[in-house]
């Protein structure tokens, strides 16, 4: 009986197995053909031969030239700079905005709360230019500002903090008032010291929001040194020829760098979604 449990099991990982293959081919193939020639990328596409994905001879000249030619260490840093910015604040002012949620009554609260879940259901399409329009005015045009303030608000991050914070026991709270404790510490010593999953689930939200974005850093930074990876990749595709293996490095190097991230925190992400936490 037990034998056959593990059998079915396993008859269950096959079709499993067969969708990630199919998902993760894509990506196999454009890791491998950021170490070839243009020449050598499509040489086994028609008709397709698995050859496609193995390297003739493994050459990192396309790394090189986006590096050394492209300048796109700049962009990577300003990746970097600009997604853990909007992250470190995202993660202090969405989590201070759901504490406020949580521990205060106040009239017009549910109202509030409501809006906030409207802002992370709209199309930031159909925000972007009144969103330039107030970054214009503030002279945030073409600086780091415009990248990273927009970007800290999140009405998703306030909602997974209001919820974990709304399953914390009401009485830590009259415990620390009575101790004579103010309203900061039990906000950074009690919430936030609970809150880890939530506190990674938010930040990895935020990371992958803003490492992704393109529209918005396209709009608001015009210079060349203040491009962003996503930005820097759009530029490779030229007037008259697609540089693929430079893409193709550059794709790279802009997708293993969150997996990297998000794998090892995938547990704490899942718990956090999933609204995990003390119960009262």
């Amino acid at each position: 009986m037990v034998s056959m449990r593990k059998w079915q099991k396993s008859l269950l990982y096959i079709p499993l197995v067969l969708f990630a293959f199919v998902f993760i081919f894509p990506m196999i193939w454009v890791i491998m053909s950021s170490f070839k020639t243009e020449q050598q990328i499509f040489a086994h596409l028609m008709p397709f031969s698995l050859k496609s994905i193995s390297p003739f001879e493994i050459n990192f000249k396309a790394y090189y030239k986006i590096f050394f030619l492209r300048k796109f260490g700049i962009a990577l840093f300003n990746s970097f700079f600009v997604t853990i910015s909007a992250l470190l604040g995202g993660l202090i002012f969405n989590s201070m905005c759901a504490f406020g949620f949580a521990a205060f009554h106040f009239r017009g609260r549910e109202i509030l709360f409501v809006l906030v879940l409207v802002t992370f259901m709209i199309p930031f399409g159909s925000i972007a230019l009144p969103l330039y329009q107030v970054v214009r005015s503030l002279n945030w045009i073409d600086t780091y500002w415009a990248l990273i303030v927009p970007a800290v608000a999140n009405g998703l991050c306030i909602f997974l903090f209001r919820q974990f914070f709304l399953e914390i026991p009401r009485d830590y709270i009259d415990a620390c008032r009575i101790d004579g404790a103010g309203w900061w510490t039990i906000y950074a010593r009690i919430y936030m010291s609970l809150s880890i999953p939530v506190i990674i689930s938010a930040g990895l939200i935020i990371f992958l929001f803003q490492w992704e974005a393109f529209l918005w850093p396209l709009i608001a930074a015009r210079s060349a040194n203040l491009k962003v990876i996503q930005v820097a990749i759009a530029d490779f595709n030229e007037e008259n020829q697609v540089l693929w293996s430079e893409i193709f490095a550059a794709c790279t190097i802009s997708v293993l760098i969150p997996v990297a991230i998000v794998l090892p925190l995938q547990r704490f992400y899942i718990r956090g979604i999933t609204g995990t936490g003390l119960k009262g």
